[in-house]
């Protein structure tokens, strides 16, 4: 197994820890909110964990991006949909939703008011969740293969 092979699949498999890392946070973030909870321990290692896979998901994307066969910058890529998706939309897609999770996160990390920090983290992160969904359903790949 060469090592583009071994990027992929871990930059594949580790989507499933991103995700339900993001879900849980959208989740427990939902439930303070409207139940007005205060912001736990917990609640703050969930965020924190969310977001620290999520630019690890990152760094994994760029080392498979810069050695993959898919992304190739000629006149083709931009005609042929499938190279367009690797080349430009997935990354940018990603990326958004990479920037949304830090600045909700850093947002609450601000505020006082438990319910407050609850809102914002949900917002945020389900606003990325939804770009992250939209992406990945855009270049028609299953979110759970």
């Amino acid at each position: 197994m060469d090592a583009y092979n071994i990027i992929q699949h871990l930059h594949s498999g580790f989507r499933y820890v991103v995700l339900v890392l993001l879900i849980l946070a959208i989740i427990q973030s939902l439930i303070g909110w409207i139940n007005k909870s205060p912001y736990t321990e917990g609640n703050r290692k969930i965020n924190l964990f969310t977001l620290i896979s999520v630019h690890t998901q990152l760094l994994i994307g760029i080392v498979l991006y810069i050695i993959s066969p898919m992304v190739r910058f000629n006149s083709e890529t931009m005609k042929n949909s499938t190279l367009r998706y690797f080349a430009v939309e997935h990354w940018v897609g990603m990326v958004i939703a990479i920037v949304l999770i830090t600045i909700g996160h850093s947002k609450s990390k601000k505020i006082v008011l438990p319910e407050v920090k609850h809102k914002t983290i949900a917002l945020y992160y389900l606003i990325a969740l939804l770009i992250v969904v939209g992406t990945l359903a855009a270049g028609h790949i299953p979110i759970l293969k």
